[in-house]
């Protein structure tokens, strides 16, 4: 948590939180990827980032889980079965094929309720990826179709990234059903 102003903040982004079997798949994924992948993602932070929403006061946060308790969306299936890198910012990704329409849905009335609390949302187009590693000396053009990873998404979660010498930590704070149900407060 860090303060501004001296109001405490916290970094925090909503995403998918997968669970035990399809985080291993994931993880595997990464260490059988190709030369020069970088500095592996540990497994316990792999995650699909639905909005960032950067440093939030009490008042902002509650503001967004507000907008978060409103959002009626239903599950639905990820199949990861490509890898690919984006030179800037040198990351090794798992991707998908095709795009979930309920996914794009959630996505966007998450933003929806970013700009409704005061925050800038993202205006590019989303782009359905988990991070498998940082730092990559994998070639910029590097495309390669890999095992297929199925993830079922029945849940959405606010999550608290802390930055800390031995690198970033993420845990969830949150968790909201997918296709009905209360939220489930996870700290």
């Amino acid at each position: 948590m860090s303060r501004r102003n001296g109001n405490p903040k916290q970094r925090l982004f909503f995403a998918l939180w997968p669970d035990d079997a399809v985080r291993s798949e994931l993880a595997r994924l990464a260490s059988g990827g190709p030369r020069g992948a970088g500095r592996l993602v540990p497994a316990e932070n792999l995650h699909l980032t639905l909005a960032f929403l950067g440093h939030l006061d009490a008042g902002t946060r509650a503001c967004v889980e507000a907008a978060a308790d409103g959002i009626s969306a239903g599950p639905f299936e990820l199949v990861f079965t490509r890898l690919g890198c984006w030179p800037r910012p040198r990351v090794l990704w798992a991707g998908t094929e095709d795009t979930p329409a309920a996914l794009v849905e959630l996505v966007y009335a998450l933003r929806r309720g970013m700009t409704g609390c005061g925050l800038r949302a993202e205006t590019r187009p989303y782009r359905a990826h988990v991070t498998l590693a940082r730092k990559t000396r994998v070639p910029a053009d590097f495309h390669a179709a890999c095992e297929p990873v199925r993830w079922r998404a029945d849940a959405f979660d606010l999550v608290e990234s802390k930055t800390l010498s031995a690198g970033a930590r993420y845990r969830s704070l949150q968790s909201w059903p997918l296709g009905g149900g209360n939220a489930r407060r996870i700290t």
